[in-house]
């Protein structure tokens, strides 16, 4: 009895060891992919110094954004995600909502714009174009490199990543390393020089920015988020100077999810392979012991 025994704790810690090599190499490779069902609000605040078309005057507003990202689930798949993203900026005045729309009998308004692009949910970038007929409609803007997160695993080196009034993907470079709510974080920074382009709606002029984005290396989130963007006229006339990051409540926001992230990852990557590994060796040596103790019969 106590043979069998030992044979069955024997195939027992066998396919426990097995079982953590395929937890280890599959399970973790297929939790590291952006997930299909995403709908998630981002805000941030700062200032914007504003041409005020109808005195000529520049005025200082505080202002508020607010960014819906959602997944499109009905048109994503196993290897691209499709996102439907829509900005709102305005004036942050007491009481004033989140959005506000172009009828606003107070002008709060600033800008309201919707975008939409797929990436892969892999790497993170944006798909090629030769993909986009079949994910996305005929109207949408191609985009090219990272556009709302980082890879997995992210590296220390500079990343191509979209910018949205130039229409193509600029460098973001790696720039060192920093604590963000006890989480620690790659930092990237995306500078750009004065730039032509259409500025305002049918308007060409100069646009210049620095953005600043740390980044969770495990999961690719993004803890924190810092636009600085000018628009000027092609003379050098002030149109808008806006400056806005994340907010503390959505720093914490970002890194408590950034953190069940990688909970998540460690206990497919971690705890349960040592937990299921020593358990298999335990049980295999148990066995191996009561199979090789087993008495013998003596002779008579």
């Amino acid at each position: 009895m106590r043979k069998v025994i030992g044979w069955i704790m024997i195939v027992l810690g066998t396919f426990l060891l097995v079982a953590v090599v395929l937890i280890r190499v599959y399970a973790l490779d297929a939790l590291k992919v952006t997930p299909l069902s995403v709908d998630q609000t981002t805000h941030l605040a700062g200032t914007a110094d504003k041409l005020n078309p109808a005195t000529g005057k520049v005025e200082n507003l505080d202002v508020k954004v607010r960014d819906v990202t959602k997944t499109d689930d009905a048109k994503s798949d196993g290897q691209v995600v499709v996102w439907v993203d829509a900005t709102c900026v305005v004036e942050d005045l007491p009481d004033t909502p989140d959005c506000v729309d172009a009828k606003d009998p107070q002008e709060r308004l600033i800008s309201a714009t919707t975008d939409v692009f797929a990436t892969d949910r892999k790497t993170a970038l944006a798909i090629d174009q030769d993909q986009m007929d079949k994910y996305l409609p005929a109207d949408a803007v191609p985009h090219e490199g990272l556009v709302n997160k980082w890879p997995f695993d992210a590296q220390k080196k500079s990343y191509p990543y979209w910018n949205g009034l130039l229409e193509k993907a600029v460098p973001a470079d790696y720039i060192g390393t920093e604590t963000v709510g006890g989480m620690d974080s790659y930092v990237y920074q995306v500078k750009i020089d004065p730039t032509k382009a259409e500025v305002v709606q049918g308007i060409k002029g100069l646009y210049s920015g620095e953005t600043t984005i740390k980044v969770d290396p495990i999961t690719g989130a993004i803890l924190y988020q810092r636009n600085h963007e000018i628009r000027t006229a092609l003379n050098g006339d002030p149109l808008i100077d806006l400056d806005v990051a994340f907010t503390d409540d959505q720093v914490k926001a970002s890194v408590k999810q950034a953190e069940d992230g990688v909970s998540q990852l460690h206990l497919i990557g971690v705890v349960v392979p040592i937990g299921g590994g020593v358990l298999g060796v335990l049980l295999i040596a148990g066995g191996l012991f009561l199979v090789l103790r087993s008495p013998r019969r003596h002779e008579v």
